[in-house]
């Protein structure tokens, strides 16, 4: 006898005995595995209940057989048997997923997956190229982040290690040293951030991976802060900028541009209202003004701010600002 079959091993003979034959015996089953019956209904069970597997018991012939669902060429994974269109329905994601950032964390770690369905899909009526060909994601603005940060950065997330950071602050364009606990990795607009808590200022900071000039894993553990903390204190204003103090903005978009941002989601908590005019309004909390400034900006002269009187000031210095430069 040879070296006894590891169960994913196992699976993977069951499966192929089963695609290879139109009826596979008990007794064949457990003279090529090399197992007992009682392990043998083991695995036929997790197979099964598990693991989706189509597999039916043929009293009349007194075998195992795959079962035939019209329609259905169902193909076999480690923990999954899927058919030909969930194989395309994934394909698709990885491939949104590799145009996130074909370079880095996902690109590295999809791409097994993404081969092993390809082949799977070898025998199927449309090609895996055909999925690539046909799915496109274009990004704007992403700022490139070394693949060699993104794995320690991982690392320290997953394994629950704090990191030492050489930081680039881009508002001063200073380094500095930091001493953080990762918490989540975020893919915000086109790039990647890192909330973390951070042990030389004693609170949560984000962290633009591509503004980390160095990273070191240490041999300590990482400082985990709850789910509905770390939601409270950096998802609670608008965008990238943390912080629990809010104001209201409350923008009047034209009746033009409403007939987008009406169906647009700018924060989870939002409030909008469409006018008698076609006017939209829209009431959004806010604790840092600069990327909602950006926001506004961009809309050009089809929005107003109508509060804060701070944030109406901010929007109004700018445009005295651009303006004096195309005078």
């Amino acid at each position: 006898m040879g070296m006894a079959m590891d169960r994913t091993e196992r699976f993977y003979k069951i499966q192929k005995m089963l695609s290879d034959r139109k009826l596979v015996t008990t007794e064949q089953f457990l003279k090529e595995l090399e197992i007992s019956r009682a392990t043998f209904r083991r695995d036929l069970e997790y197979l099964r209940d598990r693991l989706g597997a189509p597999i039916t018991w043929d009293s009349e012939l007194g075998g195992y057989a795959l079962q035939n669902i019209p329609g259905e060429n169902l193909s076999a994974l480690p923990g999954l048997w899927l058919n030909e269109f969930e194989i395309h329905s994934l394909l698709s994601v990885i491939e949104l997923l590799r145009s996130i950032d074909p370079e880095g964390l996902i690109g590295s770690q999809v791409n097994p997956i993404r081969e092993r369905l390809e082949k799977l899909l070898e025998k199927g009526d449309y090609s895996a190229r055909e999925v690539s060909r046909r799915i496109r994601v274009t990004t704007l603005a992403r700022r490139n982040t070394p693949t060699k940060f993104f794995e320690i950065v991982a690392h320290g997330l997953l394994a629950r290690k704090r990191l030492q950071i050489t930081h680039l602050g881009r508002q001063d364009n200073k380094l500095t040293e930091r001493e953080i606990s990762p918490q989540r990795l975020v893919y915000y607009r086109d790039n990647w951030y890192l909330d973390a808590f951070c042990h030389n200022k004693d609170d949560l900071r984000t962290f633009g991976m591509d503004s980390l000039e160095a990273v070191t894993l240490l041999d300590k553990p990482a400082v985990s802060i709850e789910e509905a903390d770390l939601k409270a204190e950096l998802e609670s204003g608008y965008g990238i900028f943390a912080g629990t103090k809010h104001q209201i903005a409350k923008l009047k978009f034209s009746p033009f541009r409403a007939r987008w941002v009406a169906k647009e989601v700018w924060h989870p908590d939002q409030k909008g209202e469409i006018q008698d005019d076609e006017s939209f309004i829209l009431s959004i909390p806010y604790s840092d003004e600069r990327e909602l400034l950006l926001d506004i900006l961009r809309q050009g002269a089809d929005v107003e701010v109508l509060e804060p009187k701070e944030l109406r000031e901010s929007v109004k210095s700018s445009l005295e600002k651009m303006n004096s430069i195309y005078k």
